[in-house]
Parts: C-alpha cells; structure tokens; sequence
C-alpha cells in the first residue's frame, strides 16, 4: 500500500492501492496510444492545454498547499509559492517551447541541411516527496509542449499530491499525463515496458544509479538529478548582512530538505567569527511548528528515517570536534521534528562536511584564504549547486568557472528557474532540466539532408 503519514503527529492520513503488474501496463499503454495523436498536434494547440493546467493548479492553490503541509510537512507559507511556480513552469513553456524547438539550418554540402526536433514517446518521470507539485511540474511542461506524453511515478509517501497533479489534467486530451501509483519494488517494471522511450529520475545517488542501470540496459535515454552538498563561499569583503539572510533562507526552505540548499558554508578566516555570530542571530529566531499555521518557518522533517539519519549525522560530527551552537538534540514528543541546527569548526573529515545532510542543520568551515575555500568547496563527491559571496565581480566570475558544479550563484540564491538549465555533474547525475536545454533532453535531434 501507498501510506501518506502526516510527519507533524505521525497519524495515518490516507492509503492508495498500487497499480499491479497488468494495471501499469495498461496504463503506459494509454499512454502510448494518446501519444499517436499528441505528437502531431502544434505547439499552439499543445499550449493550450498547458495553460488550462496552469489556470488548475492556481484554482487548487491553498488545497494543494494543505495537502503538502500534510503528507510531506511543508509550511503552507512555501506550499502556496510552489504551486504557483508549478503554474508558471508550465506557462513558460507553452510559450517558449516552438522557440526552443525550432528547426535550425546547418551548412553543408546540400542544398539544404538542417536539424528538427520531434518528440520521442512516452516518458516516465521518477520524483521524490519534497516539492511534489514543482518537480512534477518542470518534468512534465518541457516533455508535453515536446509533443511527449507522461507517466509520473511520484514518491509512495505524497500519493494525494500524485492524484491531484492527475486531477489538474482533467480537461486536458485524454492520456497525455497519467499517474503511476507504484511502490518502489515495482518500478523496473515500468522502466523497462517498451511503452515507455526515456526515464527523468530525481532523487538520491543511489536511486539514481539503479535507474541508470535499468534505462541503459534498454538503451534508453535518461536525465538525473540528484542529490548535492552545495558549498556556499562567503569572502572578506562580501555583503555579509545579505550573505547571512540568504545562506540562511536557502538552508532552512522546507525544513532544509532540497538538493540545492547551501548545506556547507565556508567563511573567510577573517570574517569568519562574525559571519557566524550573524548566522546564529538569525537561525534563533526561526519558529518550529505545525505546517498549516502561517506563522510556522520550519516544519517536521517528512519521516522519521530521515530524521534518525539526520541526528546521527550530526551527533558524528560533534564527537568529532565540530561546535554545536544551536539545536542538536533530538526534540520529544510527537511528530518528526529536528530543531534548527548550527555546526562550526567543521573540517573536511567530519560526516557534516562529507555526506549531504538533508533537514534544517547548517555547517559552517573557516578558509585562510579564497584558494582554500576553493578547495574546500570542489571537495565533495557532487556537483549540483554552488554560490559565492564578493563585492569583486572579476573574483566572483573567475571563482564560478573554477567550481565543479552544475550551476554557480554569484551574490544570489541557488534557485531552480524555468528559463535557465538545472543539473549537476559527479554524484550529482547529468543531463539538464530547464530552460532550452531541458526541453531537448527527451527529442529526436533529427538531421534532413536534401540534395
């Protein structure tokens, strides 16, 4: 079964039967047979639909909102946001995707050569809980307004969220997007159907490497994004009262739980003591609390595993030597909470620094100079996001070709955005998502040549 538990007092909220083996055949082979019609219609007919999803998902905005604040513990302050990002994702799309899609001319020796870009089939997107409706959103806009159709197989724990990104497409053509209730076991299943032509998977590194392996042994194309250990650099003459306001806006969004949250900030020595006294200042005043109250900053971390695995990373990076200046103790009582957290004097030895840690706890490195805080930051196993704090933008732009990562905030936020390309290199996955680059991850660049 399909269990939504409501990660702020741990009660059972609903359940949803999975689809059996002959079901999510069915259902991808629906799929497929819309697609024989979706695939030839043009792009405005395609945007059309999209922004009727769009006009769906604002009309179900604070239903959806709750429904997050209930099976994945997001505030209902960033839920509203989210969905309307969703929305926006999608009309984005219906409006740029003939641009970026456009057929492009390339000299040679014909008469005329060129490149078009047609859609490839049915795509499986494999999502996890943490922004359900956002990450559902950038998988399916680009793949539809492509000319695809999809299959969303989202994370057993938000099967309301997954029947509700369904019910946004209630006007739309039948088939084009179906949803995959499926537990985990039963997704090589899907995988390797012939209905299905690409695989978009986000989630941990490990997932990400048995999907992989699934989808190139049926030689079919996929795009990961998983997960990050983002380093966020903070030099001597940064704008350290805004550096500290969205260090820690981008550790603390829902819960801390997000890939490209800045999970390893690393300080000049010689603003080092003062950045941190900053960032404490700021971390005590954030409230914990239940997720359907506006006032609430951070919610539960959405299970209890994750929980248990956050506090033994932590508690490993204490024994270790590292400073614990807020939080740390694991909270009583109901529901999945884990108190915001700040960890300084970490090195790059202890748990915090190596592994990503995925809820509310900030960890925080001195460099002596802007070359060892290079270094600190390209030590990490991913390569999903980074940022870097000065006030000198020749410094800044050179530092941003210098770190291993897939995108580079300068002064900023790292953020997803739908008009510009998201992914990461090493543990991180490839391929991008986004922009016009994501939109011809899953088309046939097809070359015509005529004489």
């Amino acid at each position: 079964m399909l269990i939504a538990t409501n990660p702020y007092n741990g009660a059972r909220l609903h359940e949803f039967s999975p689809l059996d083996e002959r079901a999510t055949s069915t259902t991808i082979a629906a799929a497929n047979t819309a697609f024989q019609s979706w695939g030839k219609t043009s792009f405005t007919e395609r945007a059309e639909v999209l922004r009727k999803v769009a006009a769906n998902l604002r009309e179900k905005k604070a239903e959806l909102a709750e429904l997050m604040a209930l099976e994945m513990g997001k505030p209902v302050k960033e839920g509203g946001p989210e969905v309307e990002k969703a929305a926006w994702c999608a009309e984005y799309y219906a409006e740029h995707a003939e641009e970026y899609l456009a057929r492009e001319v390339l000299p040679s020796d014909a008469t005329l050569s060129y490149v078009c870009y047609q859609p490839l089939g049915t795509i499986l997107g494999i999502l996890p809980w943490n922004a359900p409706l956002w990450l559902a959103s950038r998988f399916f806009a680009p793949a539809l307004m492509a000319g695809n159709t999809c299959v969303l197989k989202h994370d057993p724990h938000v099967p309301g969220c997954a029947a509700a990104i369904e019910d946004v497409f209630r006007d739309a053509p039948q088939g084009i997007f179906r949803n995959l209730p499926l537990e985990t076991p039963q997704v090589e299943q899907a995988i390797r159907d012939q209905g299905i032509a690409a695989i978009s998977f986000t989630g941990s590194a490990a997932g990400g490497r048995k999907v992989a392996a699934m989808a190139a042994s049926e030689l079919k194309p996929a795009v990961l994004e998983l997960g990050g250990s983002d380093p966020c650099i903070v030099l001597k003459d940064a704008d350290l009262e805004a550096a500290a306001d969205i260090a820690v806006l981008s550790r603390i969004i829902n819960a801390g739980q997000s890939c490209i949250a800045a999970k390893r900030i690393i300080v000049e020595s010689a603003v080092y003591e003062t950045f941190v006294d900053m960032l404490l200042a700021r971390l005590s005043k954030l409230k914990l609390g239940d997720p359907l109250q506006t006032d609430t900053d951070v919610g539960p971390i959405a299970r209890v595993d994750l929980r248990q695995n956050l506090h033994r990373q932590v508690t490993e990076t204490i024994a270790a030597g590292a400073r614990c200046l807020l939080g740390g103790v694991l909270p009583q009582g109901e529901g999945f909470f884990y108190p915001v957290t700040l960890l300084e004097a970490v090195t790059p030895d202890m748990c915090s620094f190596r592994e990503e840690t995925f809820g509310p706890v900030m960890s925080v490195t001195k460099a002596e100079n802007l070359s060892e805080a290079l270094m600190l930051a390209n030590d990490t196993e991913y390569g999903l996001g980074s940022s870097i704090w000065t006030k000198n933008a020749d410094v800044a732009e050179a530092v941003a070709m210098e770190l291993n990562a897939g995108q580079v905030a300068i002064n900023g936020i790292v953020k997803t955005d739908p008009r510009l390309p998201s992914g990461g290199i090493k543990n991180s996955g490839y391929g991008r998502e986004l922009g016009p680059q994501g939109i011809k991850e899953f088309v046939n660049a097809k070359q015509v040549w005529i004489k």
